[in-house]
């Protein structure tokens, strides 16, 4: 499949192991969901927490052993954030653009770059407004973006 905003092909990636549960793992599901909130608690995001456990504790997948995915064990205990994690590592890399763009006023290629992503925020924001998963009435407010991230 091609890059969005490039002509580039991009390269294929790896396949998912099986969806079962393998024989050598040595976590239950109880001990992985506790894992999960111990992490959510230290203020890591979902994908930082996929990530210290496959890493760390070599499980391969925390869908097949607790039957849930990470932000849903989240969201039952109460410690998801307010935004999605995929739409609020755009407003950052938004403010960084918007902040080099600022500084750097004769840079047309970051211009370019600020345009890219507020539209990839414009499109994830109508997805998840469809989706339900943000209000009606959100909007993103530019002269307010550090707020956000709070």
């Amino acid at each position: 499949m091609a890059k969005m905003h490039s002509r580039d092909k991009g390269k294929s990636g790896s396949s998912r192991p099986a969806h079962k549960v393998p024989s050598w793992a040595s976590y239950k599901g109880k001990e992985v969901e506790k894992l999960v909130i111990k992490y959510a608690k230290s203020d890591k995001t979902a994908s930082e927490i996929g990530m210290i456990l496959r890493d760390t504790y070599g499980i391969q997948s925390v869908k097949t052993l607790t039957e849930k995915s990470i932000s849903k064990i989240l969201a039952e205990n109460n410690l998801a954030k307010k935004l999605p994690e995929d739409l609020l590592n755009l407003i950052k890399k938004l403010i960084a653009v918007k902040h080099h763009f600022e500084k750097n006023k004769h840079d047309k290629t970051s211009k370019r770059g600020f345009q890219l992503t507020s539209s990839k925020i414009r499109r994830l924001v109508k997805y998840y407004k469809k989706s339900h998963k943000l209000p009606a009435d959100w909007n993103l407010d530019m002269s307010r973006l550090k707020m956000y991230l709070e």
